[in-house]
């Protein structure tokens, strides 16, 4: 069987700082290989478990518990140690019962918190691209990677309420006015604030969001927030 391409391991210095890693020593780490979140956005199983959430304390324990399948993210049994974690991504450990979903706060861009067990099945994605295939299906891409066929009505920006691992849609939540919305990334990582107004990008400027925290306002492209709800929050992300 031919060897995967690109290298497997990364030096500690340059990985990234929400990793929540020792800086110096040992020399290197396991890396993510190509898969649904970039590896800037997103951390290796073998570093979550060790390090993140330190359910083991060395790596060979924590390749024990991947090659036996023992970690599902978003439902599906994931056996690699380098495949990548990342936003909103639901994450299920055989032999515990709590399950964890991936947020941006405590001034990182990705954070496990706890989450019910009826959410499990269920993550919000994030529209990232739309398009009419060669039979005139609508091909719906999202954040995490995932694509699907679908008549459901959505533009870019929107957020879905998907039903995991089957891949259903349940609920649009429309980037709009009124919208809450949660910052994904930049200095107000994990904030939650409320679309005051959509401003439409030009040649120059990108699309950006008129976002109001109280009694503060901001104003941040529209590609670094993400359509949580109307009045509140439709799933546990705090």
């Amino acid at each position: 069987m031919p060897s995967v391409a690109g290298s497997k391991k990364l030096k500690r210095q340059m990985a990234p700082m929400f990793w929540g890693i020792s800086r110096k020593r040992p020399r290197f780490v396991t890396t993510v290989r190509p898969g649904p979140h970039g590896k800037n956005v997103s951390i290796p199983t073998a570093v979550f478990l060790r390090d993140t959430l330190k359910l083991v304390t060395t790596s060979r324990e924590a390749k024990y518990a991947i090659y036996n399948g023992k970690v599902k993210v978003d439902g599906v049994p994931r056996k690699s140690i380098h495949h990548g974690i990342g936003l909103m991504d639901v994450i299920e450990l055989d032999g515990i019962s709590d399950a964890y979903r991936m947020v941006p706060g405590q001034g990182h861009i990705l954070h496990p918190i706890k989450i019910k067990a009826a959410e499990k099945s269920v993550k919000l994605v994030k529209v990232t691209s739309k398009v009419t295939n060669k039979k005139g299906k609508t091909q719906i891409g999202f954040h995490d990677g995932r694509s699907l066929l679908s008549d459901t009505k959505v533009s870019v920006g929107d957020s879905c309420l998907m039903q995991v691992p089957e891949q259903k849609i349940n609920e649009v939540i429309k980037l709009e006015k009124g919208t809450r919305v949660l910052v994904t990334k930049g200095i107000n990582a994990g904030q939650l604030g409320e679309i005051k107004e959509i401003k439409e990008g030009t040649f120059v400027l990108p699309k950006r969001a008129l976002l109001s925290f109280g009694d503060r306002e901001i104003e941040i492209p529209a590609e670094l927030v993400m359509a949580v709800g109307k009045k509140e929050p439709i799933i546990q992300i705090a």
